[in-house]
């Protein structure tokens, strides 16, 4: 269903691919958009048993071309360092490819807010989270990426240094 990687000498062990999704705070999701066109977007998401969470505006591109074809990709670059001399970058990444779901449950959602929130502000004391969840709580949903594939690849000079 999923093609394998043809350059397996610089795949990323599923362990590192966790690591750097555990790590970064923002991705590109790419879904299937209008008229055939894709549709890609920054977002910010925490990863947490498996699943990506984001949170999303209740109406709008992202959320209509969800409601139409859950499929999507998520790509998060872990390092990019342009090398000119070369004429190459020494890069670092991970692809996931998944099915997202607009969670409907309470319970659900404020718990995935909650992680995303104590990612992005670990400081916060949580009855401080707890104020800012609530007024925003009809503006949002909260929705949940799970994986059913992941690769990760890193540049062959990487994966040299690496053996």
């Amino acid at each position: 269903m999923f093609r394998e990687m043809r350059r397996k000498k610089q795949q990323l062990s599923t362990k590192e691919c966790v690591e750097i999704l555990r790590k970064r705070t923002s991705g590109v999701l790419a879904v299937f958009g209008e008229d055939g066109y894709p549709y890609a977007v920054p977002i910010s998401y925490v990863y947490e048993d498996g699943k990506i969470y984001f949170h999303s505006a209740k109406a709008g591109h992202k959320i209509d071309a969800i409601q139409q074809n859950s499929k999507v990709s998520f790509c998060i670059i872990d390092q990019d360092q342009v090398v000119p001399e070369k004429y190459t970058s020494y890069f670092r990444s991970v692809i996931v490819f998944g099915k997202v779901r607009i969670l409907e449950d309470d319970q659900e959602k404020y718990k995935s807010i909650e992680q995303l929130a104590v990612k992005y502000a670990p400081d916060d004391r949580e009855e401080e989270r707890k104020k800012a969840i609530e007024q925003e709580w009809n503006a949002f949903c909260m929705l949940e990426l799970t994986i059913e594939h992941m690769t990760g690849k890193e540049a062959k000079e990487l994966a040299k240094k690496n053996c």
